[in-house]
């Protein structure tokens, strides 16, 4: 079995590379997913993200910031990262098809902040960072909503950056109200890791949220 394609897209800070999975047949939609500030595309969601969608029509584009293409250990300003998401999200929209971004913690920031700029067409939020751990008064609730896009947000139970009972504006039920959605991930982190103690398995936990995104990409109304 061959692994995904990859193409390097110039930016203004330097050079970010996409991992295409793609959808056998037409894709109903591209989704470009980042990744966070203490990680690359490696990250269990990412990855399950990956293996899972392309059989639901949607094509995953996983990105690598500039920063991590080059090797280095600290993400930027979050001005440097959008500038170098946006040429990014340009070349997965000339794929043709309805363009979702999204990511995890940091990445999923940068999808908020650039979304609409993007022509973005939803916004998926894996783990994001509400505040900083034990300090829930540094909220980005703001930033979250900035897109003005469908927004679902995939939060573990107990992650310290905002746990699921702490995004008052995202109700934790099956509905779509203002095209906002909230999923929790029972017993997972912020990483979306479990506990050994956890009566879900990790396996299990990942195919939960695999397929709330799935669902949520069969709903939107991508034409």
């Amino acid at each position: 079995m061959t692994g995904p394609s990859t193409t390097l897209v110039a930016t203004p800070v330097g050079e970010a590379r996409i991992s295409w999975h793609r959808a056998a047949g037409h894709p109903r939609a591209v989704l470009g997913l980042g990744h966070g500030a203490g990680g690359g595309i490696e990250a269990a969601d990412l990855v399950a993200l990956a293996a899972a969608l392309p059989g639901r029509a949607i094509t995953v584009a996983l990105v690598e910031q500039p920063w991590r293409v080059a090797g280095k250990k600290v993400a930027p300003a979050p001005k440097t990262l959008d500038a170098g998401w946006l040429p990014v999200a340009e070349r997965l929209a000339a794929e043709g098809v309805p363009l979702v971004v999204g990511g995890r913690s940091a990445g999923a920031r940068v999808a908020c902040r650039t979304g609409a700029a993007s022509g973005a067409v939803a916004v998926l939020a894996l783990a994001f960072p509400l505040h900083p751990p034990g300090k829930p008064e540094r909220s980005r609730v703001a930033e979250l909503l900035g897109s003005g896009l469908p927004t679902l947000v995939v939060q573990g139970e107990r992650d310290s950056f905002g746990a699921p009972g702490e995004f008052p504006v995202f109700p934790a039920v099956p509905a779509f109200p203002a095209g906002r959605r909230l999923v929790s991930v029972p017993y997972a982190n912020h990483g979306f890791v479990l506990p050994k103690s956890a009566p879900l398995g990790q396996a299990a936990a990942l195919e939960q949220l695999t397929g709330a995104v799935g669902d949520w990409l069969a709903e939107l109304p991508l034409g």
